[in-house]
């Protein structure tokens, strides 16, 4: 992982904000022959001090979805004739970097561009489910990206209708006195890392959608999304809670 330098670094949100354009800039001049075409998408990586972070979450307009992207870097883009593809995406992840990401000199960030020659940065991740509501057998479970799928439901081990038997690694025991537990389902829900997206996503299971119970999400702008399907999964993202039945709650974070 990266160590960024803390010298002589801009202290204010336009500051932070041009800094970080610049050297976006001159890393999309750098890769691929500056063409752009090739370009599948950006991680931008943020490992700025807890101080310091409302300040970059101004610079890059995080309450305003997507804007940092269509408005800033695109412009970039178009200025200075980058023909980044329809489809390019952008990540902000407030995180160290991989090996792999460029290190802005002033700025604590890093850049990893994906292209069709190299499409994903090798990470390895870890985060926190902190259970907010609900009586879970720990208040907080640490998951690794090397982990295989995290399974989540009413009781550690339960019998499926196949007549196999499943372990819930995120276990609401059924004895418990908290009224929350008694709505989440024994095959609620699971988590598993997709190592193409570089990201946890949330999956509901059998007893997680409707009509049987719920899987929901909000996210740290308040929208709600709703797990409708088995097949679709979530990307979770810092800040995230996960609703599983009428009240029991699990946040999703980078902080232990």
């Amino acid at each position: 992982m990266l160590t960024f330098f803390k010298e002589d670094q801009p202290q204010d949100v336009k500051a932070i904000r041009s800094s970080i354009l610049q050297f976006i800039k001159e890393q999309l001049q750098k890769a691929e022959g500056g063409e752009g075409s090739n370009i599948k998408g950006l991680f931008l990586y943020i490992n700025c001090d807890e101080a310091q972070k409302h300040l970059y979450d101004s610079a890059l307009y995080s309450d305003e979805e997507d804007r940092f992207k269509t408005e800033e870097i695109q412009r970039i883009a178009d200025d200075f004739a980058i023909n980044l593809p329809d489809n390019w995406t952008l990540d902000i992840i407030y995180e160290p970097a991989p090996k792999e990401a460029v290190q802005a000199k002033n700025i604590s960030c890093a850049l990893f561009i994906s292209t069709r020659k190299k499409p994903l940065a090798h990470k390895e991740a870890t985060v926190y489910l902190k259970v907010m509501n609900g009586e879970a057998e720990k208040e907080t479970y640490t998951l690794s990206s090397t982990d295989n799928k995290v399974t989540i439901g009413r009781e550690r081990k339960v019998q499926t209708a196949d007549g196999f038997y499943r372990e819930n690694v995120i276990a609401f025991p059924d004895i418990s006195g908290n009224a929350s537990n008694k709505s989440v389902s024994r095959q609620h829900a699971h988590i598993e890392w997709d190592p193409q997206s570089g990201a946890f996503c949330l999956y509901a299971d059998e007893g997680g959608i409707p009509p049987m119970n719920k899987t929901k999400v909000r996210n740290a702008t308040g929208e709600i999304i709703k797990i409708q399907a088995i097949e679709i999964g979530h990307q979770l993202k810092p800040g995230d809670q996960i609703m599983l039945g009428e009240s029991a709650v699990l946040e999703f974070t980078h902080k232990p």
